[in-house]
């Protein structure tokens, strides 16, 4: 197949062309970001990391957008593709990324790292860095992770639950400002009524899903799938019988877990020790 012929030099990758229209559209209006943000009633941050591509923000705000600028429909249009784009993940997570999107509530247990839904991009960018990912991949994958947070706002979104081993929480960050920043983070979703945390205290003892981090997804039609993942590889697992398996287990290990609320003391002790 002959290489498409590229006309007017933007990228073709949906994610960050988005971005970009963002940008050549702002600053041939002549705003700045702040002033933008003033006009439209959001906080001018939001724009910043849209025109970076550290997130695509929701559909009203994207609609927003369209009217101010007059495009009706265009970055709406745009952002539909970016968001629904697998492409910008990692050939493995594709199908697992797929399910994700349509689930109506997901699970979580995380023996060894925050989950992505929950990460910053300071946290995101490190964590990948040790894996040894390095540029161009390790800035598309940040931004690959952090559109996954997308999934927990707005209207409509999933409950989410998640128990997080103290292990995770005892594992800063290089820089402590950063760290920090992940933190209070954490404890904002955790006080949404959608999203639930629990942590794991290491006094609980030996459990079941020791080595593994696992992600259950109820999906639209009432079925149940389950997505375990080590330091190597991971396993989307569809069939009934080991995914029964795995949910008792898990609910095992929850009935060991600190309460919601106990839990967002513990993370506040974490934040209040950080440097």
């Amino acid at each position: 197949m002959p290489q498409r012929r590229v006309i007017t030099g933007r990228s073709q990758e949906p994610r960050q062309r988005f971005a970009e229209e963002l940008r050549i559209l702002r600053t041939g209006s002549g705003a700045s970001l702040r002033q933008l943000g003033e006009r439209l009633g959001w906080d001018w941050s939001l724009f910043g990391k849209m025109e970076k591509g550290e997130t695509l923000g929701g559909p009203e705000v994207v609609q927003a957008l369209d009217q101010h600028y007059g495009t009706p429909g265009l970055l709406l249009a745009l952002w539909e593709v970016a968001a629904g784009d697998q492409r910008q993940f990692r050939g493995q997570y594709r199908r697992y990324m797929a399910l994700e999107a349509e689930a109506v509530s997901l699970w979580h247990f995380a023996v060894s790292v925050l989950p992505g839904l929950l990460q910053t991009p300071g946290y995101a960018r490190e964590l990948l860095t040790a894996g040894g990912m390095v540029e161009p991949e390790l800035t598309q994958q940040v931004e690959a992770r952090m559109s996954r947070r997308e999934l927990l706002e707005g209207e409509g979104a999933p409950r989410f639950r998640t128990i997080i081993a103290e292990a995770v929480l005892r594992t800063p960050l290089s820089e402590s400002g950063v760290w920090r920043e992940q933190l209070e983070y954490l404890l904002e979703m955790a006080e949404r009524p959608q999203v639930t945390v629990h942590v794991l205290e290491q006094s609980a003892g030996l459990h079941g899903l020791m080595g593994m981090d696992v992600w259950y997804l109820l999906l639209p039609e009432g079925r149940t799938v389950a997505y375990t993942e080590n330091g190597y590889r991971g396993e989307l697992i569809e069939e009934a019988n080991p995914v029964v398996r795995l949910q008792t287990t898990y609910d095992a290990v929850r009935d060991l877990a600190l309460s919601p609320a106990e839990s967002r003391k513990f993370i506040l002790r974490m934040l209040e020790e950080a440097p």
